[in-house]
């Protein structure tokens, strides 16, 4: 089987699989790029089914990536549920390394690794989903030489990934899913790129990659730190200045574009929000108790403390059942 002389790699989310299939019966046995795919799954689905259906719908032989599985051309490779799945050399790592963007398996985190490892030979394509994944993969697939496609949003089930991308990348093709596979096989049937000089920073985070976990000195090489916190770990976050995407990440390995840390903080304060109405309840419940059981000066004092917290407690019931469409909703309440 031959090597490889391009990747495509391609990136879905909500609505993916469907348009994941209708591509790939569009894409010939001949190719002579592999193709991986990152299409978000929940950590307990089967892999091994969706690989199958990818495989009845193509000319090309699909299966679900197993470490260390050589790259060839002609060949499909699903990253598994809950993996990581990336490039090193002419093989596929599967890692289960720190979320990016909140998933596992990372959108960005596979076309940063075929990028560094492929540079101008990779062409980076993010299909339907919702969210941001991708944005910051297609910057890196352009920043190594290789080239960026979406689906059009006007007709992706989800738009939402492909408009992220469209607003912070130069996008190269914009494409209907009926004409994806044609342009696809036409940008790698090309005689490969010569080789092309890697940004320094994204070997590195390439390299943390495959290590799972990185340490402060490596990602203090890589950007400033910046008074935030990792809504997933905890620890410090470091701003990276270099590409067209804002970025953040934490030495763990935790990385966000700068729109997936604040849906992710939201997120997180929301969920607090919600622990501060139950405890505000059963501070209610209490003084409610005890003035029931008080007498004279005392048993006032604890009732005008109860009216008090229910007026708090029906103010905080209302902010968050009125829905909460973002973090500058909570800053401006």
């Amino acid at each position: 089987m031959l090597l490889p002389t391009h990747l495509i790699v391609l990136g879905a989310s909500a609505g993916g699989m469907p348009a994941l299939t209708h591509l790939m019966g569009q894409l010939p046995a001949t190719l002579p790029a592999a193709v991986l795919v990152v299409q978000h799954l929940a950590p307990d689905s089967s892999g091994e089914a969706l690989a199958a259906r990818l495989a009845a719908h193509s000319a090309l032989t699909c299966q679900l990536a197993t470490h260390l599985a050589p790259l060839r051309a002609g060949h499909v490779y699903l990253a598994p549920p809950d993996r990581h799945m990336l490039v090193k050399e002419n093989r596929v790592l599967v890692t289960r390394g720190p979320r990016e963007n909140n998933f596992r398996p990372s959108i960005d985190a596979l076309f940063r690794s075929a990028a560094v490892a492929y540079g101008p030979n990779v062409v980076g394509v993010v299909l339907t989903g919702m969210l941001h994944d991708g944005t910051a993969g297609l910057d890196f697939v352009k920043r190594c030489g290789g080239m960026a496609v979406v689906q059009d949003p006007h007709e992706a089930e989800f738009p939402s990934m492909p408009e992220s991308a469209l607003q912070s990348v130069a996008i190269d093709y914009v494409a209907p899913l009926n004409q994806m596979g044609a342009l696809l096989a036409e940008l790698v049937g090309a005689p490969a790129a010569t080789p092309f000089l890697i940004p320094p920073d994204l070997q590195l985070e390439a390299a943390i990659a495959e290590r799972v976990v990185g340490n402060t000195d490596e990602i203090n090489s890589l950007g400033r730190q910046v008074p935030l916190t990792c809504p997933d770990c905890g620890g410090a976050l470091w701003e990276l200045p270099q590409g067209r995407v804002l970025r953040f990440r934490c030495h763990t390995g935790h990385s966000f574009t700068a729109d997936s840390l604040l849906d992710r903080s939201r997120q997180s304060l929301e969920e607090t929000l919600w622990v501060a109405l139950r405890m505000m309840e059963e501070r209610r419940n209490l003084l409610t108790s005890m003035a029931s059981r008080g007498e004279g000066q005392w048993s006032v004092q604890q009732e005008e403390r109860v009216e008090e917290i229910k007026a708090h407690i029906n103010r905080l019931r209302e902010f968050l059942l009125s829905g909460l469409n973002s973090a500058d909703d909570i800053a401006a309440s």
